[in-house]
């Protein structure tokens, strides 16, 4: 039977108006909105005191945050829905607020994607390869939360925990979030990270939250210039840093990996895949897009092209692991 409804506008209209979203969404995390309704919710003059936002501004922000399906409101009093007291409130672990954040700052430069898309030449200050860049010191933290359950599921999937005196160098580690989730998980293993200097130094408050900075090193090195050693460790980590990268500098850093593993090792690499046929997850498949955006010649890669990069490194096997996130685990062995 043929489907005779009418289409709608509906979810056009949603996708024009998200950068609306993004920016109440931002905005309500900036001021601590959320936290103004935990636990027990608030009405607008209550939120009005915790956040000191105007009367106006308030009023705003909860009715666009309760359009979204975010805040629920009964009588004068609005609360929390279940996702955002998990997701949005600082204090949490899974907190995303930083990420709204960050992208309600980014929206200025997704106004100008139609001119990069035009050029294929990014215009966005934030690109990549530029070390020395406040952006970082937003974009580092924030979205530690998305890595953090795949770092947990990876050490479960390898067995850390009895992994004894293991060894593993994270190369872009950013945050440092997965040696601070490994570290947890084992009291014998130790973690080096080689990342920008003013990386590092995020990272090594980050891990130092967590109560295992006295085994979490640091190497302050461009990932492109660095030598990673040779068989020194048993666990190469490389999150979220394939997509900023060219297919050539890809596979120069895996053969870097390949000698820097022991024998027997695992190589981690976390990211946005797609499928051989570039579909995928919609958050993957429009990170093309913010890559555009922002780097010289990043991508959200296919599974084919990780196969064929880390063979060409000198891997033999190579397993894609779905994660509780928009990311793709790959073990190459």
């Amino acid at each position: 039977m043929s489907d005779t409804r009418r289409p709608t506008p509906d979810r056009i209209m949603q996708i024009i108006t998200g950068g609306w979203a993004t920016a109440i969404l931002g905005a309500a995390a900036q001021h601590g909105v959320f936290e103004a309704l935990d636990p027990d919710g608030n009405d607008v003059a209550g939120v009005v005191q915790q956040t000191g936002i105007s009367a106006r501004g308030a009023v705003a922000l909860l009715d666009g945050l309760t359009g979204l399906g975010l805040l629920v409101h009964s009588g004068e009093r609005y609360h929390n829905t279940p996702e955002a007291s998990m997701f949005l409130i600082r204090q949490r672990p899974a907190y995303l607020g930083a990420m709204g954040q960050v992208m309600t700052h980014a929206l200025t430069d997704w106004a100008r994607l139609p001119e990069v898309a035009g050029s294929g030449v990014p215009v966005a200050e934030n690109t990549s390869d530029v070390p020395d860049n406040a952006f970082w010191h937003m974009l580092v933290t924030a979205i530690a939360a998305m890595s953090l359950p795949v770092a947990k599921m990876a050490a479960e999937r390898l067995g850390l925990k009895q992994a004894g005196a293991a060894r593993w160098l994270d190369v872009g580690g950013g945050s440092g979030v997965w040696s601070a989730a490994w570290l947890s998980e084992n009291r014998a293993a130790r973690a080096v990270q080689l990342d920008w200097p003013q990386v590092n130094a995020i990272a090594r408050d980050y891990v130092g939250k967590f109560g295992v900075a006295d085994r979490f090193q640091t190497i302050d090195a461009d990932l492109h210039e660095a030598d990673l050693g040779a068989a020194e460790y048993d666990y190469g980590i490389y999150g979220h840093i394939a997509h900023q990268e060219t297919p050539v500098s890809n596979i120069a850093m895996f053969k870097k990996f390949r000698r820097a593993i022991k024998p027997g090792g695992t190589l981690l690499v976390n990211d946005f895949v797609l499928d051989d046929d570039r579909s995928g997850n919609p958050f993957a498949m429009m990170f093309a897009a913010q890559m555009l955006l922002v780097t010289q010649g990043g991508c959200t890669w296919r599974r084919c092209d990780y196969r064929a990069w880390l063979s060409d490194a000198g891997f033999s096997s190579v397993e894609f692991v779905p994660t509780p996130s928009p990311s793709t685990l790959m073990l190459a062995r």
